[in-house]
């Protein structure tokens, strides 16, 4: 999940098909065991890495300025201009080399065959409905570390290394066992409660800051016709991109990593079942807009830009992916999610917010350099600025905003940030397990909750024991924070 790469699916595979869509904001696939077996068996070679090239001031990667190139990108809801632009930068750095440039929808499909033959492309977006599991990748040593590449001199300033110039959480997300960052998260997303400013100002209320002040606004919304809620009911796991940062709110980030951690009865922490009991109460007081189980991404966000649901729990891809329905004055605003009272730990304004569009180089790709050296091109503040004006969403890159004009969304989640500072958390139980992140805990615990055919307490015994048997099957790779 997270970015619309996961969620702008134009072929209208992705979102219908819960075992191949990716995730969000969370971005991977379950994958086929055709898939696994197949990275499992991905060591037949291919032919040798090209040549380092001299290390300069301005070659810092030390890339071959004349080896050729090959960049896979998954054309989804962010589309390719932006890498096609970013690639022009690299051919005039390197006029020489040839870069081959490609796009596809199906990343699994075009690039498992030539993972498992050992000649991978330089640079892949791995992302979208088919997109490659990345604990797998990881547990098989089929990535690159990109530790070079973020000890490298950033593009603008060489006094300033790549990874000082990252957005919070970008380089811990690309991390599974250790201090090796497989994985370069590009966009990054703002998960929260989002609403029309103007249907709120309509109701003559503000954002609601505690679960009190939250009832109170819907019981409003409700007098006049509005649903205070909806959500994505057929992928109900779109509710902890609100859920989740609310129960850190109340019991601190460290519930939120045991649960990461499939700990002994993480799910049974007090914290959760309170912030389970206020959802659940969404539901009891008839504040869910009737019939939100039967719908899909689209719909409820649908539903919601017309009018019929004041709050919906989504990520920042929301403004693209539902700008045909949203109308010009809608004036989109993002929020953390409110507390239950100041006893909480965390301050309001503890949000999630963390990197989609997850870009890799390939442990066998034959110019790894290369590949580096592009995301260092796209890292830099020239290709993030053009990035987040052409598809209204921000990069890893820690700015590339100044100068343009944002829209309301993206400027609602730049303040939303900024009141959140350091109390920024980032989930990693829908990138570690993603097989129990979808389909059990949310279709089958937090979706039968909200739907009303589980109390909390049943949904949280249910939960936990599907954490159990991931935390106990030896076929999965486990993983924790450090």
């Amino acid at each position: 999940m997270g970015s619309t790469s996961a969620h702008n699916d134009r072929e209208g595979v992705g979102r219908r098909d819960l075992i191949k869509r990716s995730a969000a904001l969370g971005l991977i696939a379950v994958p086929t065991m055709g898939f696994l077996s197949a990275c499992a068996s991905g060591d037949s070679g291919g032919d040798e890495k090209v040549d380092k090239g001299k290390k300069t001031k301005a070659n810092p990667l030390a890339v071959n300025e004349s080896a050729p190139l090959e960049i896979v990108i998954f054309d989804g809801g962010f589309g390719t201009q932006y890498a096609e632009d970013a690639k022009a930068v690299y051919e005039k750095n390197f006029p020489d080399a040839k870069v081959k440039f490609s796009s596809t929808q199906k990343i699994q499909s075009v690039l498992q065959p030539r993972f498992n033959q050992g000649t991978p492309p330089d640079l892949i977006d791995n992302s979208g409905a088919e997109q490659m599991d990345m604990g797998v990748l990881v547990g098989k040593k089929q990535l690159a570390d990109l530790t070079p590449l973020l000890d490298a001199p950033s593009i603008d300033d060489p006094a300033k290394k790549v990874r000082d110039t990252l957005r919070p959480g970008i380089i811990e997300m690309g991390q599974f066992d250790g201090d090796p960052v497989w994985i370069m998260y590009y966009a990054y997303t703002v998960y929260g409660v989002w609403y029309s400013q103007k249907a709120l100002d309509g109701l003559d209320a503000e954002y609601p800051e505690t679960w009190d002040d939250m009832l109170a606004v819907c019981a409003k919304a409700k007098k006049k016709g509005i649903a205070g809620w909806t959500y994505a009911g057929k992928y109900p796991y779109y509710v902890p991109f609100s859920l989740y940062p609310m129960i850190a709110k109340v019991g601190g980030r460290e519930v939120l990593d045991a649960i990461d951690n499939l700990e002994p009865n993480a799910w049974k922490h007090p914290a959760v079942k309170t912030c389970f009991e206020a959802y659940y109460e969404l539901y009891k007081k008839g504040y869910i807009l009737k019939g939100t189980p039967g719908l899909d991404h689209i719909q409820s966000q649908t539903a919601w830009t017309e009018g019929k649901a004041l709050f919906i729990p989504n990520g920042s891809w929301v403004e693209n992916e539902a700008a045909k329905t949203m109308p010009k004055d809608f004036d989109l605003a993002v929020n953390a999610p409110s507390g239950i009272d100041s006893s909480d730990k965390m301050p309001f304004g503890t949000i999630w917010a963390s990197g989609g569009e997850p870009f890799i180089v390939p442990a066998k790709a034959k110019n790894t350099e290369g590949g580096m050296e592009q995301l260092r091109i796209m890292l830099g503040e020239a290709s993030s600025k053009n990035f987040t004006s052409s598809v209204k969403s921000l990069t890893a890159f820690n700015g590339g905003t100044d100068g343009i004009e944002l829209t309301p969304g993206l400027k609602s989640g730049v303040a939303a940030l900024k009141k959140a500072g350091d109390n920024v958390v980032n989930p990693r139980i829908q990138d570690w397990y993603v097989a129990l992140q979808k389909e059990k805990i949310g279709v089958g615990g937090l979706g039968e909750m909200m739907a009303g055919r589980l109390t909390p307490v049943e949904a949280i015994k249910k939960i936990q024991g599907y954490a159990d048997e991931a935390a106990k099957d030896d076929s999965i790779q486990h993983y924790k924070h450090q």
